[in-house]
């Protein structure tokens, strides 16, 4: 033990008096947040959406009709009652509900004017608005459609509701997504360099030759990456919570826990590049550029995965941040516990035992 400590504390000086990598380390962190969570939009196709309350009289019927229409939805073909509402939103499976009043056509016919409600989920606010702007444009179609030509026209008034995000935040959706991005991208790109750098440094033949087992000489390498992730973590979470305005719903120890989940299967991801390369540039182009491109695309929260062709959204699955994001959402912004992201977990889990297990085979107690 006390040779790790040894070991680690080694680690520490090789982080602070690097200025390179205190810079990626605080200050790509600091810029992406303030970047993505002021500056950037997105579109939505083949949404899953659910259809609530009255759909038996016809305009309800109509409306749905022309719903399924669009190929910007995926309508769920069974109704659900107000009572499975927050159920379904609590799972993910649907992106908004549809909700028709009882009464929905007669007070259309009788009034000349009825009421329909959409919610959408608002802890992904860039697509909920996007989506109730969809439905009510499909409404409106609608209503002129039936309008009579000589007369009163017919009213049909949406009314639109943000479930997890009623002040319609924009920056919800993109921290969960920048913490992903960013944990993914610094701590396997300066956990990449840790083994590399001691070869080119010409320091790896007296770690080999000492006393110190290869998995002691990798803790020792991931210790320091992981106590500085979860600074840099905190100072996210500090920065989303008092400039962003951005809240966190559940419970705290249960973020931590699984961000530090997270971390260690990034710093596994960084050490098993660290193990196959062999010079410093070369670790950093794998880890920064061959993550930040899959990282963003294949999490979600930049572009939809359900745009995605099959094959897409099925690599997408390979990429740990993705099952990150939806824990961070689902924790973070839904204020939902362990019983929601379970499964979420237990992939990070074996992800993270599977790449420590391919480092530790691949590190080599031999230079040649």
């Amino acid at each position: 033990m006390k040779q790790l400590l040894v070991f680690i504390r080694k680690e520490f000086y090789h982080v602070f008096r690097d200025r390179k990598t205190l810079l990626i380390m605080f200050g790509l962190p600091m810029a992406q947040i303030l970047l993505f969570g002021f500056a950037l939009t997105s579109e939505v196709k083949n949404v899953r959406i659910a259809i609530s309350g009255n759909t038996e009289d016809l305009h309800s019927q109509r409306i749905i009709q022309k719903i399924r229409a669009s190929s910007n939805f995926l309508v769920e073909s069974k109704a659900i009652n107000s009572n499975e509402i927050n159920k379904v939103f609590k799972k993910g499976d649907i992106k908004a509900v549809v909700v028709f009043p009882p009464g929905f056509s007669s007070d259309l016919i009788r009034l000349g004017k009825a009421q329909v409600q959409i919610i959408a989920d608002g802890s992904d606010p860039n697509t909920a608005k996007t989506l109730t702007n969809y439905l009510t444009s499909i409404i409106a179609d609608y209503q002129k459609q039936i309008s009579p030509p000589e007369a009163l026209p017919y009213t049909i008034i949406p009314e639109t509701r943000m479930l997890y995000n009623e002040e319609d935040n924009g920056s919800l959706n993109f921290v969960p997504g920048v913490l992903a991005l960013v944990l993914m991208i610094v701590c396997t790109a300066l956990t990449s360099v840790a083994v590399v750098r001691e070869k080119e440094l010409g320091t790896m033949e007296i770690l080999l030759v000492s006393p110190f087992r290869p998995v002691m000489v990798l803790i020792a390498k991931a210790i320091p990456y992981l106590i500085l992730s979860l600074v840099n973590f905190t100072l996210i979470l500090l920065l989303s919570v008092w400039v962003l305005n951005v809240p966190i719903r559940g419970n705290l120890l249960l973020l931590f826990l699984e961000s530090i989940l997270f971390i260690l299967a990034c710093l596994s991801f960084g050490l098993l590049i660290s193990t196959v390369t062999h010079s410093q540039q070369s670790a950093l182009l794998l880890s920064m550029m061959g993550m930040m491109i899959p990282t963003m695309v294949f999490t979600g929260f930049i572009f939809p995965l359900e745009n995605m062709p099959l094959i897409f959204r099925l690599i997408s699955n390979l990429v740990p941040a993705r099952w990150y994001y939806l824990i961070v959402k689902s924790i973070m912004l839904k204020g939902l516990g362990i019983e929601y992201v379970w499964k979420e977990t237990l992939i990070l889990v074996g992800m993270t035992i599977f790449l420590l297990v391919v480092s530790l085979k691949n590190f080599k107690t031999r230079l040649a």
